[in-house]
């Protein structure tokens, strides 16, 4: 068993992977390099996924009129008031984060480490880009394996859902092989590679949620980031919502499906995130999402309450 699983953490949390590692807190600055993406600019469609919000799942990053160095050094003003010794994550949030020309990619991402290596701040030790695994051509994976020679580097994939009758629903715009063949190559690089996964779309069984981690488990990443789906105003999910309301998972739905896709997480893998972060301004429903501690408490007792773990059940992958 990985020895970051103890007695209250039945698995690998980012805090305490980072802190095996850094031995200070490490947290976030999530930044908004002013992309766009090929489901939003005609290149896919002009919708986008239809649970995305009009800010292309950047609603926490920074303020797009400001320069990603005024977004960095503001958000670390705040930060440090909490956290004075801690060290930082920059994170390239807002929509897909390698759809543009590698020309332009580097006039954000040299911003936090260029070619001599001098960071924007002494204390940045990773850097970490969302983006979809249909943007990542050889050109783009040349320069993010140039880049991850200067700096730990982290790739985020949106995946969502292995159904792929699902896929087509929320108009992902790709296919699961782009996924496998995206993972692949990152891997290949020695880039680490973070998948997003969602609970609770519409129509998706138990199985079909199970089957998801199943799927990204087989393929040799490092990271997940597990959400919870939450309708927000301004997507186009809430058009369907309020028009046909469907059923959304309740709180200890949730928690029992977390738990048991835990356990079929190999235990070399972290767990980023087992819940979603919306803005409250701009939720629908489901209202409990905006609990966030109060989920991670209730997953973690049911795991302590089954004597479940992360892995536990990884011979059971396939």
């Amino acid at each position: 068993m990985n020895k970051l699983i103890n007695n209250e953490k039945h698995y690998v949390t980012l805090s305490n992977y980072l802190k095996d590692i850094y031995h200070k807190k490490v947290y976030k600055i999530t930044l908004n390099g002013n992309f766009t993406c090929p489901n939003r600019d005609g290149k896919l469609s002009y919708n986008g996924c239809i649970y995305c919000s009009s800010k292309g799942s950047g609603d926490f990053a920074g303020n797009i009129n400001d320069s990603i160095v005024e977004q960095f050094n503001n958000q670390i003003s705040i930060m440090e008031k909490k956290w004075p010794d801690g060290y930082y994550i920059a994170y390239f949030q807002a929509n897909t984060n390698t759809y543009d020309t590698v020309e332009n990619l580097k006039k954000r991402f040299d911003l936090i480490i260029d070619k001599n290596n001098k960071l924007l701040n002494d204390k940045i030790k990773i850097l970490s880009i969302a983006t979809r695994p249909d943007c990542l051509s050889d050109e783009i994976l040349k320069y993010l394996s140039e880049l991850s020679n200067r700096i730990t580097l982290w790739v985020e994939l949106g995946f969502q859902t292995s159904n792929e009758l699902t896929a087509k629903y929320i108009n992902r715009g790709y296919s699961n092989n782009v996924l496998d063949d995206a993972v692949k190559k990152l891997h290949h690089l020695n880039i680490n590679v973070i998948v997003h996964i969602i609970n609770g779309l519409p129509n998706e069984t138990y199985h079909d949620m199970i089957n998801t981690i199943k799927y990204v488990c087989n393929l040799p990443i490092d990271g997940i980031k597990i959400h919870m789906l939450h309708i927000l105003k301004d997507s186009t999910l809430a058009n369907i919502y309020n028009t046909k309301p469907f059923n959304l998972l309740t709180l200890n739905e949730y928690v029992e499906i977390v738990a048991d896709q835990l356990r079929y997480i190999p235990d070399n893998i972290v767990i980023h995130r087992i819940t979603g972060d919306p803005d409250i301004n701009n939720l629908i429903a489901p209202n409990w999402v905006l609990k966030k501690f109060v989920v991670i408490d209730e997953i973690d007792k049911y795991l302590r309450k089954n004597n479940y773990y992360q892995g536990d059940l990884t011979i059971n992958l396939k």
